[in-house]
Formats: C-alpha cells, sequence, structure tokens
C-alpha cells in the first residue's frame, strides 16, 4: 500500500484524461484525473496538479506534445493513457503504439517518477460493429503489460472485468466514460496506485439493466451511428481532429484544491 503522499501529479493522454463528458466546454470538463487529483489531495493537501492532456491525440502526438513538458514539471507522480485513437485508425500498428507509450514510461520513470496506466476493454461489447477490433485490443493490451512490467508501471487492468462495457460508465458516444466511469477509472487508478482507502470495489458490476427489445436495440444503433459514428468518419475523411487548435487545460502546476 502506498503512503499516497504525492507533491507533484502530471497527467499525459487524449480525450480521456482531459475529461470529455465529465462536464462541458463551456463550464470546465473534469474526468478522471481531475478526479484522481482529488483522492491524492485528500491525502495532501499541499499536492499541485497539472493535466496535459488533448482530445484527438495519437499516441506519437502525445509523446512529441506532452512529455518533455511533463518531464520539465519534475512529477513525482505521472499517469500515461493513450492509445484509443490509434486504435481506430486503418494503419494500426500495434508494436509502434506501444512503443511510443513505453517511451514515455520509461522517461518518466528514469526521472524518479511513479507512473500509472491502463489498458483498454473490449469494446466490441460496446459498439457489436467494432468487432473486429477486438484482436486490435487484445494486442494492445499484452503490449502495454509487458512494458508496464519492464518499468515498474502500475497498470489498471480492464478487459476482463464486465463493468467496463456496461453502457451505463460510457457516454452516448461510446468512445468516452460518462460522468460514472470516470468516477470509476478514478477509483481504479487509486487501487492499481495503492493508495490508502482505495479498494476493488472499482470494478463491481452495477445493478442489471431491464431487459429491452430488438426494436429499441435497432433504433439505438442507428441513431448511435447517425450522431457520432457518421461525423467521426467524416473528420476523418477531412484529415480533421477534434482537438485541432486545443492546448491542454492544465498546463502548470497548481494547487490541486
Amino acid at each position: 500500500m502506498s503512503s499516497g503522499t504525492y507533491g507533484r501529479y502530471v497527467a499525459l493522454g487524449d480525450s480521456q484524461t482531459e475529461g470529455l463528458w465529465d462536464g462541458d466546454d463551456e463550464n470546465g470538463l473534469r474526468g478522471w484525473a481531475d478526479r484522481l487529483a482529488g483522492q491524492l489531495a485528500e491525502l495532501n493537501p499541499e499536492l499541485h496538479y497539472a493535466n496535459l492532456a488533448v482530445r484527438g491525440r495519437l499516441a506519437h502526438q502525445v509523446r512529441a506534445e506532452q512529455l518533455d513538458a511533463a518531464l520539465a514539471l519534475e512529477p513525482d507522480l505521472a499517469t500515461v493513457v493513450a492509445g484509443m485513437n490509434d486504435l481506430l485508425r486503418p494503419g494500426f500498428d500495434a508494436d509502434a503504439v506501444a512503443g511510443e507509450l513505453e517511451h514515455m514510461f520509461a522517461a518518466l520513470t528514469d526521472a524518479g517518477a511513479t507512473v500509472a496506466t491502463l489498458t483498454f476493454p473490449d469494446v466490441a461489447k460496446l459498439v457489436p460493429i467494432a468487432k473486429p477490433l477486438t484482436h486490435r485490443v487484445v494486442s494492445l493490451n499484452a503490449r502495454i503489460h509487458e512494458a508496464a512490467v519492464r518499468h515498474g508501471v502500475a497498470i489498471l487492468e480492464t478487459f476482463h472485468h464486465p463493468v467496463t462495457t456496461d453502457p451505463r460508465i460510457w457516454s452516448p458516444d461510446r468512445l468516452h466514460a460518462s460522468p460514472l466511469g470516470h468516477e470509476r477509472i478514478a477509483a481504479g487508478m487509486a487501487y492499481a496506485l495503492g493508495l490508502p482507502g482505495s479498494s476493488a470495489d472499482w470494478r463491481e458490476p452495477l445493478p442489471p439493466l431491464p431487459s429491452s427489445g430488438s426494436m429499441h436495440f435497432t433504433k439505438t444503433e442507428l441513431w448511435w451511428l447517425a450522431s457520432f459514428l457518421g461525423p467521426w468518419i467524416g473528420r476523418r475523411v477531412r484529415g480533421r481532429s477534434s482537438g485541432d487548435g486545443r492546448a491542454p487545460k492544465r498546463p502548470d502546476l497548481t494547487p490541486a484544491r
């Protein structure tokens, strides 16, 4: 069990770490990293926290744009979560993505930081048409796990826990966590880090959902295709990213509360 008395926490990553769907751009995003910082601040009120994550970033962009900035902040704790955006691209290369993550693991741990990361859930259980991606998830998860072990990185394993594909912990777009999902990720990260007061409860299943008919399922899938998949494909075709022109929401270490 860790003492949990970290003083300088820096989060690197993409939209999940930025906190999409937990709050909004107008009133501010929260997200699992902010929630984890709140837990850390309960253990050390002097905690300072920075969040360098930017939505839409691929793993190599996270390394290129965020790693040096993170190292300059001299964190004693860092979280590195990236790779889901890569998984969705046609030219996905598990070795290349894992290599980018391992480069960040190595640089941060060599600088004296405790580092935590996570593996990804089975996206096909959330989006049936994504079934061909399952082998990509399994392949990348294995490589993330191996790299984490090599560098002593704490790892939140998600693939085998049914709650991680419960639709209630995901936002309507099925790509980002809901507020409840961000809460569960933060609790899982705290557990992976061995923080005092953390537990394995983060992976407990939610109460069963009432069954719905095939008509409801079909309507839901058609709505999702029109509302989220279509616009996402449109951005890819135009070579656009949801993160174009965006900067980190919290680039400097400031008091977590």
